[in-house]
């Protein structure tokens, strides 16, 4: 039995039954009538009332079946109506972009999310080819038409698809088949989502996996390296005390002082590529903005840009934070920073802090490209970056806003009048300072930077 037979057969017999019904009720009543008031007519007038009869019957019923089929008929375009209207309620709420092709590749429907994706308006290609393809694509979706038309019940892939300004769109296509109620021909529906978000997390994935890896063998390259320059420092410190007052002494003590810097930055490549645990406690600002710049100044120098250290009054202010994370953290700043400035001329980047109140306010300023204004408010969102494919993972500045929340603080990103961008956050002080209580800072001739943790090329 056909799916639609059962509608049919229940119309059929309502009808049937009703008309017998009615046929019944005017016959009864009939007969009624002429029992009662038409007993004594003679043969004629008894013929004219019985076809009286019988074309009152017919038009009653005539009447009933026309009413009867036009309330059906009523109820079935109302429920084609609420039909229509939820199939088009379901195309324009549905995430993907839905296309009916038939088998020449012509649009028989096009739903909102695919003008979106496409850019093409629906009276634009319904009725004609699909003008997303390419060269090749015709023949994929043909060969995928031939494998549904074998029995597969879907098909899906990743592929490309033209938008209107001619840019290829990567997306992921789930293609099935049936056969056309009123044209009875195969027509294929095709379902499209954007890929192109996906694909840019999958590269950052891969880009993170290569950058984890990288790190990996620099740790392990560290722990190489470090028991021969252990040795070689040591030949290097006794060879110095037996030449005494030679004059190849200072050559010597220099060589001995670059080795101990190797020496230190391998260490510090050691220690950052441990798991570290959160640990906040008293960190001196003056001796952690100058180790910071000691340490990333030549990394300036070598581009030819320039970086300074400035702020107000720090000598006796400290602040509660793990070092480590705040070396990660203006390591990423920086980074940024420098990654903005000018491939010629003079860049400058400047760094520094000042008290203000009940916290320390920091900021990192440059004279580079600066940010557009369109792009600021997701430039802390993880893996949005403005850089160029490759040069970025996009997670710097989104590190950066976390760390400093978990201090406590608040961190704001602006571009400068001038050109370039500063970004600055905020530290509350370590509880209970007092400055009598601290021993007097030696002198900056005497004072040794301290080299913050090499920043982690994971971070951005």
């Amino acid at each position: 039995m056909a799916p639609d037979s059962g509608p049919k057969v229940w119309f059929w017999t309502t009808l049937l039954l009703s008309c017998i019904t009615i046929l019944s009720v005017v016959f009864a009543a009939w007969e009624l009538l002429e029992q009662r008031f038409f007993r004594n007519l003679d043969f004629r007038q008894l013929h004219y009332l019985y076809i009286t009869r019988g074309v009152a019957s017919s038009v009653v019923l005539a009447a009933w079946a026309v009413w009867f089929v036009l309330r059906e008929r009523r109820k079935a375009e109302a429920e084609l109506r609420r039909s229509r209207e939820r199939y088009r309620a379901m195309l324009a709420h549905a995430a993907d972009a839905i296309l009916l092709l038939d088998r020449e590749l012509t649009v028989l429907e096009w739903n909102p999310q695919a003008v979106t994706l496409y850019g093409y308006s629906r009276e634009e290609v319904i009725g004609k080819s699909l003008q997303t393809l390419g060269l090749a694509e015709p023949q994929e979706l043909r060969e995928i038409l031939g494998r549904l038309e074998q029995g597969e019940a879907a098909v899906e892939m990743e592929t490309r698809r033209r938008n209107r300004r001619g840019e290829w769109v990567d997306v992921g296509l789930r293609v099935s088949s049936f056969q056309d109620v009123g044209s009875g021909q195969r027509v294929l529906l095709e379902m499209a989502s954007d890929l192109r978000d996906k694909i840019r997390l999958r590269q950052k994935a891969i880009e993170m996996e290569k950058l984890t890896s990288m790190g990996r063998m620099a740790a392990g390259t560290a722990h190489t390296l470090n028991t021969p320059l252990a040795a070689m420092l040591l030949r290097v410190e006794m060879l110095r005390e037996q030449l005494g007052e030679h004059s190849s002494a200072a050559e010597i003590a220099r060589l001995e002082s670059s080795m101990r810097f190797c020496q230190e930055f391998v260490q510090k490549l050691l220690q950052y590529g441990r798991p570290s645990e959160f640990a906040p406690q008293r960190l001196p600002v003056e001796e952690f903005l100058e180790s910071v710049h000691t340490f990333f100044r030549p990394m300036f120098q070598v581009r030819r840009h320039a970086l300074t250290c400035a702020g107000g009054p720090l000598r006796e202010v400290s602040i509660r934070a793990d070092r480590s994370q705040m070396e990660a953290l203006f390591a990423a700043l920086l980074t940024n920073a420098l990654d903005a400035l000018p491939s010629t001329g003079q860049g400058r980047v400047v760094l520094g802090g000042s008290p203000q109140g009940d916290a320390v306010e920091f900021f990192v300023s440059d004279n580079g490209c600066g940010i557009p204004p369109e792009r600021l408010p997701h430039i802390f969102e993880p893996f949005y970056t403005t850089k160029k494919a490759g040069q970025g993972t996009g997670l710097g500045l989104s590190i950066a806003s976390n760390i400093v929340k978990d201090h406590g603080g608040s961190l704001a990103l602006a571009n400068n009048d001038g050109g370039g961008v500063t970004v600055r956050f905020r530290l509350p002080l370590f509880a209970g300072e007092e400055s009598s209580r601290r021993e007097p800072a030696p002198p900056a001739a005497e004072r040794v930077p301290r080299e913050p943790a090499t920043p982690d090329p994971r971070r951005g």
